[in-house]
């Protein structure tokens, strides 16, 4: 009996912006994050990952600072709040009607993200996605840390973290469809057995042409 498994990226997969990019214009909005150029500089750092060359730890560097003397409820508070503002809006309509295909047919479904935790698992939470992993922190006084706690879910990362939670389950899933929009998840398209490429950035669509894998186009 197939027993497939389905995996997605968040952000400009699922909806059509980075969730972590509208995360940090909400701490701007909301007074949380003061520094001048805060903005500024997500842009600078976010156009290296969209290039494939982000350094991870310096990009947690910069986006925890402004919440490191924060209660983890206060922030959990604020995502919630963020979620409702500036997130669920966009949620791509092909997600949302694929998202309730696969609830409705009791395929299990996974949202793997180079974002923080905190972030990805309280969005997947409202999809109602089965298990959420992303960057999880290191915790000192009840606030979050820039330090990553185990499998960074970072391009290769994806990879080991998924092998590593596949090991663990008791379920064997005959087939891996995964979703991604970034070259930063080649790894992790070649690993599923079934890749599917939404508004593809130009690296991945031209990988993606040369090996098959189905290119989707979506929009709100």
């Amino acid at each position: 009996m197939s027993k497939p498994l389905y995996v997605f990226d968040m952000d400009e997969t699922l909806f059509d912006a980075d969730c972590a990019v509208l995360w940090n214009e909400f701490l701007v909005e909301q007074g949380i994050a003061m520094q001048p150029d805060f903005l500024e500089q997500d842009k600078r750092l976010m156009a290296l990952y969209a290039d494939g060359k982000m350094d991870m730890e310096d990009y947690l560097e910069f986006s925890i600072a402004p919440l490191t003397h924060a209660p983890t409820e206060r922030v959990q508070q604020w995502v919630e709040q963020c979620i409702d503002e500036k997130i669920l809006s966009r949620l791509f309509p092909q997600a949302r009607a694929l998202l309730a295909d696969l609830k409705r047919d009791d395929i299990h479904t996974i949202i793997i993200s180079a974002s923080v935790s905190f972030l990805v698992e309280a969005i997947a939470k409202r999809l109602g996605i089965n298990v959420a992993m992303g960057i999880d922190l290191e915790l000192e006084q009840n606030s979050f840390t820039a330090k990553i706690k185990g499998i960074a879910t970072y391009r290769e990362g994806k990879v080991a973290k998924l092998a590593q939670w596949l090991s663990e389950q008791d379920n064997s899933y005959t087939e891996i469809h995964f979703y991604t929009d970034s070259i930063n998840d080649r790894p992790l398209c070649e690993f599923a057995d079934y890749a599917y490429l939404v508004n593809p950035c130009p690296a991945l669509k031209a990988l993606g042409e040369k090996q098959g894998w189905k290119q989707l186009k979506w929009s709100l």
